[in-house]
């Protein structure tokens, strides 16, 4: 669905790569605090879909918002750094690091103390980049000017504390947002919107999932026919003991939905969200894991208390509505020790999504459990059909703790991304896996045993198809120690840069043993293509080569871009495009290296100096395409014209091999 909207819009709007993108307006505020201390606030209101980075952002990551205050006439003295909202967190797999970034809007405040009375205003340069999801814009610069009234008549007359200079600031006079481009935005969904729902779609699927597999432990499977049984023989009519069975199960969902709530009212929706890119979050919940996983394998038990599971259990005596909510009561405290780990390993994965992914995740546990209650009430024919209690039950239970063991081992990397500390690198994590599910392998073949298990004289049918599936899984995985990508389990393992090879195991780096071979001006980009970084060097090697260009507008902070090289560049269709067919000139835009003196100039576009590098790549974007975006793709002959309609950051494989054909094709005529 995603893929056919996207293609949607690139039919319907040609014209909405040559837009100009304005997302972000600025405007100021003072806040008097006595009659030399006031407060400064710049406030960024963001378009919808687009999201302003923060301050505060590790080297090799976005460019970060960063606030320059002019005074070299030495009036006043800045107290304090600038603070700033909230706003999100988040892991970058892009950058494997902790970024911050705003939505909507953001506040940014500076305390400042005054030294001299005449001074009518304060003058600060910012310096901030926005993206969406799909484009990156650009480093920008505004200056923002914070109106101070005369601060003799401040002090002298009854004024009020609160003084507002707002003075909007868009980003350059010639730059504005056409109306078309509003259109399109409101046909994107918002991504945080479209990643939010997708995210409780997946908890309340894999608590489901989960839901049943308690099922399947010793410490619940036995309890259905018990309880139906129960049911049938004490109610007065079938219908009766129907009705009770399904207040019976609707009991168990309130239990377990309940629990979800009080953990989303405990630690709130957005700091669970923010939690899940805490090292301590991370490094705690590894070893509760480690904890639930060495209880299923058969270290010990967790079992709640005697004394609360017999006071439940009395108050199941009484009759009615009250009397079945605490017979759920008390199935719950009773399964504990089986349930208690998989409803722990669900609150954890649940509250590294935020929000009330808590309360979906408990509902989809809740369903799963008390479906097989209800549907056996209403149907107590189907029993018979039920398998006999015996030592498969605790076979599953130790399959689940291979599992936990084998997904604690994503909190503990999450925290070595945060700390890039490299000592859960790719290849260590791979191994780990490798390791567990190795031995799960073994177990379920019968080669080792565990406490509690029974005796295993054969091995049934399913239980050697499954532990062939898990023993071609960890087959699957051993190619990754060599750099293959094993998109199966992408997201769970750290991402290929953070390796000990990055080429894989053993491999020498292509682009260092090859060096002597690239053109003058030429160096290795992504995926290893030969790219240029300056655009004379490149066209004067395309006109010797007879190729045409692909101008690649990108830029070193640019998420998006990153995307693209890495799932696009890397499909063996478009490699080989990009490696034979075309000659790339990678443009960057946020490179920060200043101009010779003699060449820096004013825009003519924007009025703006151009002093760096980027500054001026992107002006030549600018300028000759009407866009300011990234990433942005043109395909052009040796006289810069265009061979076809520009493109932009496209994740269809498909349609981006056939673009890359298109231009080739009408170059070749």
């Amino acid at each position: 669905m995603k893929n056919i909207i996207i293609t949607l819009l690139l039919l319907l709007s040609g014209s909405m790569f040559a837009q100009m993108y304005n997302p972000v307006k600025w405007s100021t505020s003072v806040e008097k605090i006595s009659d030399k201390e006031y407060v400064l606030k710049a406030k960024a209101v963001i378009q919808s879909g687009w999201h302003l980075y923060g301050q505060y952002i590790e080297e090799g990551g976005p460019s970060p918002t960063a606030f320059t205050f002019k005074n070299t006439s030495k009036k006043f003295e800045l107290v304090g750094k600038t603070t700033e909202d909230k706003g999100h967190e988040t892991i970058d797999k892009i950058f494997n690091m902790k970024i911050k970034y705003f939505e909507d809007k953001a506040v940014f405040t500076q305390k400042i103390k005054f030294i001299s009375d005449e001074i009518t205003n304060v003058t600060a340069d910012v310096d901030f980049m926005v993206c969406d999801d799909s484009n990156c814009l650009p480093p920008s610069t505004e200056e923002l000017i914070f109106k101070i009234p005369n601060l003799k008549k401040m002090a002298s007359a009854e004024e009020t504390a609160v003084l507002k200079a707002d003075s909007v600031v868009s980003q350059a006079a010639s730059i504005k947002v056409a109306d078309q481009q509003e259109g399109s935005e409101k046909v994107k969904e918002h991504p945080a919107k479209k990643t939010e729902s997708r995210g409780l779609i997946s908890i309340f699927i894999i608590a489901f999932l989960s839901g049943f597999a308690a099922l399947l432990t010793p410490c619940v499977f036995p309890m259905i026919p018990m309880t139906v049984s129960y049911f049938t023989k004490q109610s007065k009519t079938k219908a009766a003991g129907i009705r009770n069975a399904m207040i019976y199960g609707f009991s168990i969902v309130i239990i377990y939905v309940l629990l979800g709530s009080i953990v989303t009212a405990v630690f709130g929706a957005d700091s669970l969200n923010a939690l899940s890119t805490n090292v301590w979050f991370n490094l705690v919940f590894f070893i509760l894991l480690v904890v639930f996983a060495c209880s299923f394998l058969g270290a010990f038990e967790i079992m709640l208390p005697n004394a609360l599971a017999n006071k439940v259990d009395s108050q199941a005596d009484r009759g009615g509505l009250i009397g079945i909510f605490f017979m759920a009561l008390a199935l719950a405290i009773v399964s504990f020790s089986c349930t208690g780990p998989i409803v722990g390993t669900l609150l954890v994965e649940a509250a590294s999504k935020g929000g009330i992914a808590p309360i979906v995740g408990m509902l989809g546990f809740s369903i799963a459990i008390a479906l097989p209650f209800s549907l056996f009430a209403a149907f107590p024919g189907w029993l018979n059909a039920l398998p006999k209690s015996g030592g498969w039950l605790n076979t599953v239970k130790v399959v689940l703790g291979f599992l936990e063991l084998a997904l604690a081992f994503k909190f503990l990397s999450n925290a070595d991304l945060v700390l890039q500390l490299h000592w859960l690198e790719r290849e260590v994590f791979l191994a780990i896996w490798i390791a567990v599910f190795g031995m799960l392998a073994f177990y379920l073949f019968g080669k080792i045993t565990l406490p509690h298990d029974s005796p295993l004289n054969h091995i049934s049918v399913g239980r050697l198809s499954f532990g062939l599936v898990v023993l071609a899984f960890t087959i699957y995985l051993i190619p990754g120690l060599w750099g293959a990508p094993l998109k199966l389990i992408s997201g769970f393992p750290p991402p290929m840069q953070y390796s000990e090879s990055p080429d894989g195991l053993g491999v020498k780096n292509t682009a260092e043993t090859t060096k002597s071979a690239l053109p003058e001006g030429a160096e290795y980009g992504p995926q290893n293509i030969i790219t240029f970084h300056d655009y004379d060097k490149g066209m004067e090697f395309a006109k010797k080569a007879g190729k045409p260009v692909l101008l690649d507008f990108t830029g070193y902070a640019c998420v998006n871009c990153r995307k693209m090289e890495e799932l696009v560049w890397s499909d063996a269709k478009v490699l080989g495009v990009l490696n034979n067919d075309v000659v790339l000139i990678s443009l960057y835009v946020d490179d920060k290296e200043e101009l010779p003196e003699n060449e820096q100039y004013v825009s003519e576009t924007t009025g703006k100096k151009i002093k760096t590098i980027g500054n001026k790549w992107s002006d030549l974007q600018i300028k000759t395409y009407k866009a300011n975006a990234q990433p942005f793709y043109v395909i052009v002959d040796h006289k810069s014209a265009n061979l076809t309609d520009p493109s932009a950051y496209n994740p269809d494989i498909e349609e981006y091999y056939n673009w890359l054909q298109s231009g080739i094709k009408n170059f070749k005529k």
